[in-house]
């Protein structure tokens, strides 16, 4: 099936200060960081390398939506805009439009208990430049 969610793409997490979190996660867990916090490498399937990314974000940014969200998870998708197709179809809350960047495409839904979910395309050749701590 194609437009289907393919694994995770983030895992984005609210904190007071991200730019010292993202210190911490690189010296004390020995983790990659970068300018949108903490990146892995894995690999997909046994010829493909891919990333998830944990997100660092300050706690009053309203990315995940509703303010009592903490957390948002992003699925990466492998064609978003059948996936598109599939979700309006199935009356699922869509809630923005959907976004094209250099590391890939964007669109935020809701779950039926109102959890923001982002769902990504990506393009992972984007992230291949070297890591820094550097925030947005």
């Amino acid at each position: 099936m194609i437009g289907k969610a393919i694994g995770i793409g983030g895992i984005f997490l609210k904190f007071k200060n991200p730019t010292k979190m993202n210190l911490w996660y690189s010296e004390i867990l020995g983790l990659t960081t970068n300018a949108y916090g903490v990146l892995f490498s894995f690999n997909s399937d046994q010829s493909k390398s891919a990333l998830l990314q944990l997100g660092t974000f300050p706690t009053d940014s309203d990315y995940f939506g509703s303010e009592s969200q903490q957390a948002m998870i992003n699925f990466r998708v492998d064609n978003l805009e059948l996936m598109l197709i599939r979700l309006k179809a199935a009356n699922v809350e869509i809630l923005d439009e959907m976004e094209t960047f250099e590391y890939g495409k964007f669109i935020h839904i809701n779950d039926p208990e109102g959890n923001r979910i982002e769902l990504w395309e990506p393009i992972d050749a984007a992230f291949s430049e070297e890591p820094t701590t550097e925030m947005r």
